[in-house]
């Protein structure tokens, strides 16, 4: 038998937004099963790729497979969280079905075919809760819940309908540090135990460094992949930027970039940097 495609492969890839170049001869490829950080500075084009990669967006140049057949084919085995949705405190719709519109809904714009039976749905339900777990709450309305709580929500309802790839778009943005780092372990575990592959946007590295597979890096209109501590390095970053930059490791080993020509965050605590 021969071995699934990859799940995500692009070849010397570029994508243009209202006649702009975003990024240019991006190659890559995504195994299945890994995880894999999408990082860069606001505004480099990370949220672009992946609306490349959902088909939403067509290549300019180049060419992308995704799990196999071209982006915008493979919809129904895709999981896809957009970047975080704020709840009002007074949404009274639970968990649970939140949950469940993920497979009676209709995801990514296009209507589910052939909705499952009552009890197969509930089962599924269930189990993704518990995958999460978020079952101790998911008779709670969302909005009453704390933003982590809400955050493995919007995770279960992406990963019930059994996806092989997941994206999800800046997942952390919002959230305390130890929220953080407890989406970052579910993550990792949800790639290991469900052999799901995931592409994490993300604007702080750290909370998910010891996690990662791979780390793609986009700025400056080009982008770079490989393992973590390849692609965020001195040298690396000073390549990409074209002017030098240097990775720090601080106490904790958190990871800090000095002399960023651009972007005045990248790596560090966003939540200082009100």
């Amino acid at each position: 038998m021969s071995e699934p495609a990859p799940a995500v492969t692009l070849d010397r890839a570029a994508a243009r937004v209202g006649g702009r170049t975003i990024w240019s001869d991006v190659s890559l490829t995504v195994e299945r099963g890994e995880f894999v950080a999408v990082l860069g500075p606001n505004g480099s084009g990370k949220s672009t790729l992946i609306k490349a990669i959902l088909g939403l967006l067509p290549l300019s140049a180049g060419s992308a497979s995704v799990l196999g057949v071209r982006p915008g084919e493979a919809k129904g085995r895709i999981g896809y969280l957009p970047q975080r949705r704020n709840f009002d405190a007074g949404t009274r719709i639970r968990g649970i079905d939140l949950v469940r519109l993920g497979l009676e809904g209709s995801r990514l714009g296009v209507p589910l075919p052939g909705l499952p039976g009552r009890a197969r749905t509930a089962a599924r339900v269930a189990e993704v809760l518990q995958l999460v777990g978020a079952a101790a709450y998911a008779e709670q309305p969302i909005g009453e819940l704390s933003g982590g709580e809400q955050q493995r929500l919007l995770i279960a309802q992406a990963l019930v309908r059994r996806p092989e790839l997941l994206l999800l778009d800046e997942p952390l943005d919002s959230l305390d540090l130890p929220n953080q780092a407890a989406v970052a372990a579910l993550v990792r575990r949800i790639c290991r135990d469900e052999k799901v592959a995931v592409l994490l946007v993300a604007h702080d590295v750290n909370p998910i460094l010891g996690y990662l597979d791979r780390a793609v890096y986009v700025a400056r209109g080009s982008a770079v992949a490989g393992r973590p501590e390849d692609v965020i390095s001195s040298e690396t970053l000073s390549r990409l930027y074209g002017a030098p930059v240097e990775v720090l490791r601080a106490s904790g080993g958190r990871l800090v970039v000095v002399g960023l020509p651009e972007a005045p965050f990248v790596h560090g605590d966003r939540h200082a940097h009100a």
